[in-house]
């Protein structure tokens, strides 16, 4: 059980990063690499806080686990 919550941990911990790093990218905030096709798009706003807020409900399941 330990192995699969830290699998889980670090699948949550990813999910915010990466949804975040999309956030960032839709609003202009993060324009890295210059030619990528999510910068100033706003559906990626959106994208980005739905898999941001999976991450953190699988990071708050994580820690009910306990």
């Amino acid at each position: 059980m330990p192995i699969i919550r830290i699998l889980l941990r670090v699948v949550g911990i990813l999910a915010v990063l990466i949804g975040l790093i999309w956030i960032g990218q839709g609003t202009g905030v993060f324009p890295y690499p210059a030619s990528s096709f999510m910068i100033n798009q706003t559906p990626w706003i959106l994208r980005g806080a739905i898999l941001a807020a999976i991450g953190v409900a699988v990071l708050l399941f994580v820690r009910r686990l306990r």
